[in-house]
């Protein structure tokens, strides 16, 4: 990480010591954002002012009003101009006016750069500084410093940026990890995305496009357009995406301005609700959503279109109201090019979470099953923990791909990383680990080569992959049953509890039904229920078909007791009814047969099991840790009573000293 952007964030944060006291702290950034915004623009544009001006009064004595693309170009191919005659620095001299300098130069911008400080309201800004006499003292702060590219390169920006952010984030108790991601994170993401396609990236006039549905400041779509660039300059590389921060959009927008990209690909909204690329599909998809962030908001509009099945974004299932993750998956999915027009891969940073939650038949395990079943999940990479900036959790990579080549077809990669990272000498918020480079290059490698490795038990790093079959993360949860068996006695705490009971509540015949079975209270038990129904029917003076059904039920319920030893219990079918406190579930591997596995793995140990199949399921997780768990034996009990003998001699060492 650059000492350069860390160096232009401090210079940058000394205007706060002016907003004290005016601006709470979490409002600082609402100033300082776009104020850096505005610099960084006003010094790219510096050295064609001029050129842009005289061309403007060269097109307006011509008579001509559309001069947009005209101006563009005079300012060197910039994807946006300035046509005031006022620059940064000219707006700031006038002290008693720097407010109202500062609008008009703004207005001179092209609509694309207005629609950035718009999404900052950098106007009700402005407004507030002038009102408590900061317009001056902040604007000449900011004319003091040097953005021009020659002076602050793109990374050095972006840095810059997450930068600021993140001290915005934690000072106002935010998430900084919804705004950005780590950059070496970035990096080794990208690797794993494109580095499979690099002889395909080489190709002559070769054009990708790449949307990132979740993009922040824009530091994974810059990461992948500089990795294909570095692999062909002579690539075309579109990149497209969308953001629900005001600022992280601004932020991104004006970085792609900058840098001439088409910042009309970046739409401000949620993903979710409004896909502002609607009916788009893309070479490469990835993605940092926001860890376990709840949908509740857009609720409605995600379960209208999840209705419509697959002809949405959302028909392989719905996931739990309080983490979206997976629907930003189905969305990225759905914006994928078909295979027969190339196809697409996908890399998206998840939590541990949509691995493996949700029971069979729920929302998660039914996308997960999807996912699967059409053989899209290429591969699975645990990351170190404490990577990000704002928590401290184990992440992972989810590579996804819809034209895999027959040596990867049918088969899921996972990849453990989690040991590959270097200790930061400075923690960032709760980012106290990063991946060094040449961890980026080994795992890279690693990850081209991870069938071989996980075959090869040669192979150095055989341990850190393994290879799966798409059906082995599937399994069957069965409902197991076992047969209801009764004996029927009547008892003085079964008395009370039928009293209390809630049919028994209005019934008229209450008093008399209760004394009529406390006569029963003394006789022995009873085995078979036919012996119980008549002993029944004698002591009721109605007669037990006399009690209305709910009463009736109420009774038995009272009156039966499970019990090994008791009498099994029919439907009317003369099937043994099943006992719901002897229930219990089984995950059956996919691929077993369900009732050679309750030959094998349950009659042996109860024999009168059987499986209701109206109640199985097929569900699927990827239960990651546990295929790389490595069991260590605990220490031999000699060992550790040595350990202890000694620590009591240690203890009453140091009491003796103490009493002396």
């Amino acid at each position: 990480m650059s000492s350069k952007h860390t160096e232009l964030a401090g210079f940058i944060w000394s205007v706060a010591d002016l907003l004290r006291g005016d601006y709470k702290q979490s409002e600082y950034g609402k100033v300082i954002l776009p104020f850096t915004v505005l610099r960084r623009l006003d010094c790219v544009l510096a050295p064609t002012r001029d050129a842009v001006l005289a061309e403007k009064e060269k097109r307006e004595k011509q008579g001509i009003t559309n001069m947009e693309g005209m101006l563009k170009r005079a300012a060197g191919g910039l994807s946006f101009v300035n046509t005031s005659r006022l620059d940064f620095a000219a707006s700031v001299r006038d002290q008693d006016n720097v407010a109202k300098n500062l609008r008009s130069y703004i207005r001179g911008f092209t609509a694309n750069a207005q629609e950035i400080f718009e999404s900052y309201d950098f106007d009700t800004q402005l407004t507030r500084l002038d009102n408590t006499g900061l317009a001056y003292q902040v604007a000449s702060k900011f004319a003091e410093i040097d953005l021009s590219p020659a002076a602050v390169n793109n990374h050095q920006m972006g840095y810059l940026f997450e930068e600021l952010i993140r001290r915005f984030s934690e000072i106002s108790n935010e998430t900084a990890g919804e705004h950005f991601t780590p950059r070496e994170v970035i990096k080794l993401m990208v690797n794993l995305l494109l580095a499979p396609d690099t002889a395909d990236l080489v190709t002559p006039g070769v054009v990708k496009t790449v949307l990132d549905p979740a993009c922040g400041t824009g530091g994974m779509l810059t990461a992948a357009e500089e990795f294909i660039l570095d692999h062909n300059p002579d690539a075309t590389v579109k990149v497209y995406g969308q953001e629900l921060n005001p600022e992280s959009y601004a932020i991104c927008r004006s970085d792609m301005m900058i840098k001439g990209e088409d910042a009309d690909n970046i739409r401000f909204g949620n993903s979710f609700s409004h896909d502002k690329h609607y009916g788009q599909r893309f070479n490469y998809l990835l993605a940092n959503p926001p860890f376990g962030v709840e949908w509740k908001k857009v609720k409605d509009d995600v379960e209208r279109e999840a209705e419509i099945g697959f002809a949405g974004r959302f028909g392989a299932g719905l996931p739990r109201i309080n983490d979206g993750s997976l629907l930003f998956l189905q969305h990225m999915i759905h914006h994928m090019k078909r295979p027969d027009e190339g196809g697409s891969r996908i890399a998206i940073v998840f939590n541990g979470s949509p691995l493996f939650t949700g029971a069979a038949g729920s929302g998660e395990s039914e996308i997960r099953r999807w996912i699967l079943e059409n053989d899209l999940l290429e591969a699975i990479v645990a990351l170190p923990d404490q990577l990000f900036y704002n928590t401290g959790i184990s992440t992972y990579f989810w590579i996804l791909s819809n034209r895999k080549d027959a040596a990867h077809k049918g088969k899921v990669i996972l990849l453990d990383a989690r040991e590959y990272w270097s200790k930061m000498r400075k923690s960032l918020g709760d980012k106290r680990k990063f991946v060094p480079d040449d961890k980026i290059a080994e795992l890279t490698s690693l990850y081209g080569e991870a069938l071989s490795a996980a075959e090869d038990a040669s192979h150095p790093l055989h341990g850190k992959v393994k290879v799966f079959p798409t059906t082995d993360f599937g399994y069957q949860r069965i409902t197991v049953e076992r047969p209801l068996k009764l004996r029927f006695e009547v008892t003085e705490d079964a008395l009370a509890e039928l009293e209390a009971s809630k049919p028994l509540a209005k019934y008229e015949g209450r008093a008399g039904l209760i004394s009529d079975l406390r006569t029963l209270v003394d006789q022995p038990v009873i085995w078979r229920k036919q012996d119980f129904t008549k002993l029944l029917s004698e002591a009721l003076s109605g007669g037990l078909s006399a009690l209305p059904a709910p009463v009736k039920k109420a009774v038995w319920a009272a009156v039966s007791v499970s019990d090994p030893e008791g009498e099994v219990q029919l439907d009317k079918h003369g099937s043994p009814l099943p006992d719901p406190d002897l229930r219990d579930n089984e995950n059956v591997p996919l691929l077993d047969d369900i009732h050679s596995y309750l030959e094998r793995e349950v009659l042996p140990h109860v024999p009168d099991a059987w499986i209701d199949e109206s109640k199985a399921k097929i569900g699927y997780e990827i239960p990651f840790t546990r295929h790389f768990y490595v069991y260590t034996p605990p220490r031999p009990l000699a060992e550790i009573d040595a350990e202890l003998k000694q620590l009591e001699s240690e203890i009453q060492r140091l009491l003796a000293e103490v009493t002396q």
